[in-house]
């Protein structure tokens, strides 16, 4: 049993250029913003939306997920370090790291995909404050692509082997090199393979109820989806912070509840503001 666990050490950087390294989860990221660029232009002109309206679109949403995820991660799952000091705060928002040597550029090393979600609701709040867009129209367009997106990151989590699994002896594991050599459940995976498939729900609903957009309804598909899978999936994860231990929910777990009583409320509320119109 145990030849056909997967072992999994490949390299953080796909390439360089010169001295400058270009990793996995770099790629990973743009791949998925880029997706989400195209099939979002192509909703915007199905549904005769102004190309001048869609262009600010990508930048609002871009910082919105990076400054969410950013400082989600660094309140909800590290507050005792990185609010301890003025450096800390610098480090928070900055790729850096201070060192007794002086200063060291590290990327941001930690991403919360819940804060992450916040923070594109307020970036698109700001956008259609600007555009004079409908919001619940925006959230819906932005939401029936999002998938794709959540899908390429964890796929980024796999090749940086971060965001692992806990112990199993399932033939599909996978030992971490970079880690340790215990076969651990490719969590990972799991999550690139799941949003991968709610991309398609969300694209095939949309195809026969395009009538539903603007009324939440595609809103609250989505993160229903995604934040229902990533509470149950919490399961098959190694704890990522020690005052995790002995909690019994997590804080992914916890942070996704609201996301996940909010997707709920908003696709029966879609459902029958969608039958009103009929």
């Amino acid at each position: 049993m145990e030849s056909l666990f997967i072992v999994w050490n490949p390299d953080a950087v796909a390439f360089t250029i010169g001295s400058f390294g270009i990793r996995w989860y770099s790629l990973c990221w743009c791949a998925g913003l880029l997706s989400v660029f195209f099939l979002e232009q192509k909703l915007y002109r199905e549904q005769k939306i102004a190309d001048e309206l869609f262009d600010p679109l990508f930048i609002y949403s871009f910082l919105g997920i990076l400054i969410g995820a950013r400082l989600g991660h660094c309140i909800f799952y590290e507050p005792e370090y990185f609010l301890s000091s003025w450096q800390h705060v610098v480090e928070m928002l900055l790729p850096i790291r201070f060192t007794n040597g002086g200063v060291t550029m590290t990327g941001y090393t930690g991403l919360a995909s819940h804060g992450g979600t916040l923070g594109l609701i307020i970036a698109l709040w700001l956008y259609v404050r600007r555009t004079k867009l409908p919001f619940l129209k925006v959230l819906d367009n932005i939401a029936i692509v999002t998938p794709i997106c959540a899908c390429a990151i964890r796929l980024g989590n796999l090749m940086n082997s971060e965001i692992i699994g806990s112990p199993t002896n399932v033939p599909w594991a996978f030992v971490f090199e970079r880690v340790d050599m215990i076969p651990r459940h490719p969590g990972q995976l799991y999550e690139a393979i799941a949003y991968f498939l709610f991309f398609f729900v969300g694209w095939w609903f949309y195809r026969r109820h395009a009538e539903r957009v603007g009324s939440g309804f595609f809103f609250g598909l989505c993160i229903f989806l995604i934040f229902t899978f990533r509470f149950f999936i919490e399961y098959t994860k190694e704890v990522q912070v020690d005052f995790e231990q002995g909690m019994l929910f997590n804080m992914g777990q916890l942070l996704s509840v609201p996301f996940i009583l909010l997707g709920g409320w908003c696709i029966v509320r879609g459902i029958r503001l969608s039958k009103k119109q009929v």
